[in-house]
């Protein structure tokens, strides 16, 4: 099993710089194999772009080997030469956009199947605002105003990306409509890693993180653990 990173969004920004060393670390060192998935930025035609801003990011931070994977459709999610590049990565980023149109995209597609096969052999997987709200069970999406399913690497779980700003407002309606569920708040310029195991989470960057559950918030600094 690998690793999860989650991030609250303005990623390549060079405010992420903490949680992102430690994502390269985990993987292996900066001569692993980097791979970006901008499938978020694709709708409006943006992950051209938002690919070349994480390769130059993740090349600032010392990475040799990074590269975009242009999963942008269905088709292109199942092409299996993309497939094939994502099942052999040590980390795969999947950055921030439309957080509705990634996870059908990549749902059940050979793409996210590779993903999957190589986070079970030890790959590490980060998710920057929408790419991190998908990787829970339930995900909040604004652009549609509803409650949809995500890939569900986290169950009972659902996050909350550039916490305490606009979306800070989405926690009343999320904590009444998925009762029992935990919301996780991440600022932006913050990432929280797992252990690989005992899904006990680190907390590193500037922000803060907010857990909502059981009727209690519970708040989390730079350096602090937590266990959902």
């Amino acid at each position: 099993m690998g690793f999860l990173v989650l991030e609250g969004g303005a990623e390549f920004g060079g405010l992420m710089s903490e949680p992102d060393r430690l994502a390269l670390d985990r993987a292996g060192g900066r001569d692993v194999s980097v791979r970006i998935l901008p499938t978020a930025a694709a709708p409006d035609s943006n992950h051209a772009r938002a690919g070349a801003n994480g390769t130059r990011w993740f090349r600032s931070l010392g990475a040799t080997n990074v590269a975009v994977v242009n999963v942008i459709d269905r088709a292109s999610a199942n092409d299996s030469a993309l497939a094939r590049e994502l099942r052999s990565a040590k980390l795969i980023y999947l950055l921030g956009g439309f957080p509705a149109y990634t996870a059908q995209t990549l749902a059940n597609s050979l793409a996210w199947q590779a993903a999957l096969d190589a986070y079970n052999e030890g790959a590490v997987i980060a998710g920057s605002s929408a790419g991190a709200m998908i990787l829970c069970e339930h995900f909040y999406d604004p652009y549609e105003g509803k409650f949809l399913n995500g890939l569900n690497l986290l169950p009972n779980t659902c996050v909350i990306p550039h916490h305490k700003s606009a979306p800070h407002s989405w926690a009343n309606k999320l904590l009444q409509q998925l009762p029992g569920v935990t919301l996780i708040g991440i600022a932006e310029q913050t990432g929280v890693l797992d252990d690989g195991s005992s899904r006990a989470w680190t907390v590193h960057g500037r922000g803060e993180v907010s857990l909502y559950h059981g009727g209690t918030i519970q708040r989390f600094k730079r350096g602090e653990t937590f266990s959902l």
